[in-house]
Formats: C-alpha cells, structure tokens, sequence
C-alpha cells in the first residue's frame, strides 16, 4: 500500500498524541479468530482472522531422511506465500524478499522456542524421521500479516495428527490417521512491535504500517525470547529496545495464554 503524505502525517500527529484511527490502545490487538481442520487433506490446518487480516496455515507430514547434524531429529521446513489475492501489492511468480523473510522469522520462532519436540519424531535414527512441512497462504492483507500468520502456524501444529505408516513396504498411509497429535511443548508467541516517531505500537492495519519508521519482531515461548528480527529502515536506540522488551513481556504474559486457549477451543470443536 502506498499512503498519501497526508495520511502519513496525520498518523504521526495521531501516534504522538497516543491515538489510533481505530480507537484502540498502543499495544492493543485486533479481534482474533481462530478455525481448524480447513482442509481435509492436510494433517493439521488452520484459517486465523486478524480484524481484517486472513491467513492459512497447512501442515504435511512425509517420511524424510535427517540432517546428518541431527540423525535422531526430525526435520522443519517452513514456506509463506504472499498470494495476489490477498493485496494488490502482490504478484504472481518466484517468492518475494518479504515473504522468505516471514517465513524465516515464523520457523526460527517455532524451532528455537523447541515448540516442537523433533527427537520424537526419529523413526530409525540416521535413516528415516517425520519431515514436517508448514505452509502458509495470505488471504486478506488488513496489516500485520506476520503476526497472524504465526498464529496460524502454531494452530496448525496444534491441530496436526501424524498418519499411518507401514513399516514394512516404508510408506505412508496418506488420508489414515493415528490419534497420536505432534508432540509439542509451550506455545511460542510472535509480537511485532512498530515504532512511529517516539511511540512503539502493536498489530498495525495497512495504513499505519506503512507509515512505520521501524518495526521489531519478537518471540516468546515460556517466558523466554526464542527469536529476533529488526525491520524497516530508521534505527532503534537502546533506550527504546529496552521499553520494547518489557512491553513485549508484558504483553507475552497477557497474550499467549488467551491465544493458546482459542486455539484449543477451535480444535476441539
């Protein structure tokens, strides 16, 4: 989205005096919606609502051979796609810097926070391991697609179940599932922090995030910070990280167990 430079001022001159067009508070989230088992073929799915904002998330579990740095582990690969029909901004063809770079963050948020525990899903260890592919689609972009589409990952985790295997012809039974559910530990949560001039805020619509000067993604799982990432152009002084960091564990605390509660009640619908 390109906003006009009187738009931008007037969310400046909004952001000093701490307001947002929407009316909520500097740190407040839009209205969350969480569904599950979008798709029937997938092994967990998801479709989160951010206010305006759309994603889904989709989760395939094939038999892989490990990393040979981790021959009793697991393997996660995490892929974002900025689809044309969720905005105007985007367009068909090879992946945008963007959406590599969502990708990037949402995969480092979940494996570093050990969300997903890989060593059970060691088959025979240095030959055969649960591969788990987490794919995500943009359906409606009404701002902090990041965000959202984090929600949808976990969801879709969440929801995931592990299908059949035969041990004895090495294949797996797609469409058969166990009741066995992907083994997790705590939920990770991704707050992305925008700044505008002197004031940091939370879940930008298209407007105000365009008009952010710089932004800061942060992860946390178990009250500890499992992920980082700086965005945008303008710096952000020392004094300003340290007002972000205990925003964000505050904000972590009020959050992630409302989060991980609607989430739970969409799976058990």
């Amino acid at each position: 989205m390109i906003i006009s430079n009187l738009t931008r001022q007037r969310i400046h001159d909004y952001m000093k005096e701490g307001k947002r067009f929407d009316n909520r508070g500097l740190l407040d989230y839009r209205e969350l919606v969480v569904e599950t088992g979008v798709s029937i073929n997938a092994e967990g799915s998801a479709r989160v609502k951010l206010g305006k904002t759309e994603v889904i998330a989709g989760i395939k579990l094939g038999v892989a051979e490990p990393y040979t740095d981790h021959e009793d582990e697991g393997t996660f690969i995490t892929t974002l796609e900025l689809t044309p029909t969720s905005s105007s901004r985007f367009e068909p063809g090879p992946p945008r810097i963007e959406s590599i770079e969502m990708a990037r963050i949402i995969d480092r948020g979940i494996r570093e926070s050990k969300f997903i525990d890989f060593k059970k899903l060691c088959i025979k260890e240095g030959e055969k391991v649960w591969g788990v592919m987490l794919d995500i689609f943009t359906m409606n972009d009404g701002g902090n697609l990041l965000d959202a589409a984090s929600i949808a990952a976990v969801a879709a985790l969440m929801d995931a179940r592990i299908p059949k295997y035969d041990e004895k012809t090495g294949r797996v039974c797609f469409g058969e599932w166990t009741k066995d559910k992907l083994p997790l530990n705590s939920m990770p949560f991704l707050m992305t922090f925008h700044k505008i001039g002197n004031k940091v805020f939370l879940d930008p619509v298209n407007e105000e995030e365009e008009a952010s000067d710089s932004r800061m993604s942060i992860a946390i799982a178990d009250g500890y910070v499992s992920a980082l990432q700086k965005g945008n152009s303008e710096p952000i002084e020392l004094k300003e990280l340290f007002e972000i960091f205990e925003a964000a564990e505050n904000k972590w605390k009020e959050m992630h167990k409302k989060v991980e509660d609607i989430i739970n009640k969409a799976i058990k619908k």
